[in-house]
């Protein structure tokens, strides 16, 4: 599947960061960092109650400790209070609440019992109240997409965007008078990039992104060069290698 995903950094060393050039940003970790790497992302030890760990090897129920910890500079203040963006932007509370329900709604029914919807839908809304000034819609289309994804990994694939609701348009990738190029909602599991194309494997998963992709035709088959290799993620800055 590809899509409007870029990839930055050296997959050699098993670190990819994936970014959709909008508001949603993956890093993906090969396997042996487990339990190995430390920070405001987590340790990737598999066990999200203990993402909350100081830079003292505490684990801690605040955000705010637990943000205020990892600063870089001690010169820097702390953090004292969580600013609630829809108290701030009351206009844009009501919008966020209207449309952020279509996480709790029937057309996520096959995946509530699979993941629960309750805390994408509150992030949903604080996320879609922040972007007051511009992109607000992409804030919005990126927390559904979040939640979606979770509920594919899960098995749970929903076909939730609409022309009306955070299209993607797949058509400006067809030839004229050509139909070859399709949005997939849930990808696949043989996510195949410029590197994988040209024999440049990693052990870093990124299957299960959305995008637009070929149907009846194998990537591999397609040669360098080929709409295959222009529109797959980039695993580094510099375009395919």
């Amino acid at each position: 599947v590809h899509g409007p995903w870029g990839a930055l950094g050296p997959g050699h060393i098993g670190v990819i960061v994936i970014w959709d050039r909008k508001t949603t940003i993956f890093i993906k970790l090969d396997p042996s960092y487990e339990g190995a790497v430390c920070g405001l992302c987590g340790n990737f030890d598999q066990r999200s109650k203990n993402d909350f760990t100081t830079r003292d090897s505490m684990v801690v129920d605040s955000e705010l400790d637990f943000g205020n910890s990892w600063k870089e500079a001690s010169t820097c203040p702390d953090v004292r209070t969580t600013p609630d963006p829809c108290t701030a932007n009351l206009h844009r509370r009501s919008w966020s609440v209207k449309q952020c329900s279509i996480i709790k709604s029937r057309v996520f029914g096959l995946c509530h019992s699979k993941v629960d919807p309750m805390p994408f839908y509150e992030a949903c809304v604080q996320d879609s109240c922040s972007c007051d000034t511009g992109g607000d819609c992409e804030c919005f289309c990126s927390a559904v997409a979040s939640y979606a994804q979770q509920c594919t990994k899960e098995g749970a694939c929903v076909f939730w965007r609409t022309p009306d609701l955070c299209p993607i348009f797949c058509d400006y990738y067809n030839p004229p008078g050509e139909c070859e190029w399709h949005y997939e909602p849930c990808g696949n599991r043989s996510f195949e990039t410029c590197r994988t194309v040209n024999g440049i494997h990693s052990n870093i998963s990124v299957s299960y992104l959305e995008g637009e992709g070929p149907r009846g035709v194998s990537p591999s088959a397609r040669g360098p060069g080929s709409p295959c290799c222009t529109l797959s993620i980039r695993q580094s800055a510099g375009g395919p290698s």
